[in-house]
């Protein structure tokens, strides 16, 4: 069966067109997932709260007691207390989500350079060298993937930390390249 050219253009636009659709798909379904594990944890946070405080039985209220903390915001502040973004830590992830009255443009300095760049670039490079060497595996290995509207920061999404100090080093990196960026942008 033989086309004609303007049947192969169409053939071949139609293509394009539902792989765009396709991708454009998926990254509306990341982004109802993501949404869904913030949910997720703040529903968690609020309900492990009340319910420890309802718990007699002393195992129950250990078990819960461990839950909570592995659950929780912490507020990014300027040194004059305005806040910036909230952080959303549970054991795997992290979720910070700036403030809907500041606006973080992706390409402003020194967020990409440094923090993107230098901080979580250093603990991907270290997770790799790790992978090859044995010592994790591929799929416990940090990730980070920042969600923007144009170039505004609207949340970053930061897999597989693994270690405690991993995310005080980023939850100090992100204050600071958040305050330097709003320094910056009212230049």
């Amino acid at each position: 069966m033989s086309y004609s050219e303007e049947n192969l253009r169409d053939i071949l636009e139609l293509r394009e067109w539902i792989s765009e659709e396709i991708e454009k798909r998926e990254k509306e379904i990341d982004k109802f997932r993501q949404n869904l594990r913030i949910l997720d944890s703040l529903v968690k946070q609020s309900s492990f709260s009340k319910a420890s405080s309802l718990v007699s039985n002393k195992q129950n209220v250990q078990q819960s007691q461990q839950t909570s903390s592995s659950s929780s915001v912490i507020p990014i502040k300027t040194p004059d207390n305005k806040i910036l973004a909230n952080a959303h830590v549970t054991s795997d992830e992290l979720v910070i989500i700036p403030s809907e009255d500041v606006m973080l443009d992706i390409e402003m300095h020194p967020f990409k350079s440094f923090f993107l760049g230098r901080i979580i670039g250093g603990m991907e490079n270290q997770d790799k060298t790790d992978v090859q060497n044995g010592k994790i595996s591929q799929n416990t290995a940090i990730s980070c993937l920042v969600n923007k509207d144009g170039n505004r920061i609207r949340e970053i999404l930061i897999k597989n930390y693994r270690q405690k100090e991993r995310v005080t080093e980023i939850i100090n990196t992100v204050t600071w390249s958040f305050s330097r960026m709003i320094e910056n942008s009212q230049k």
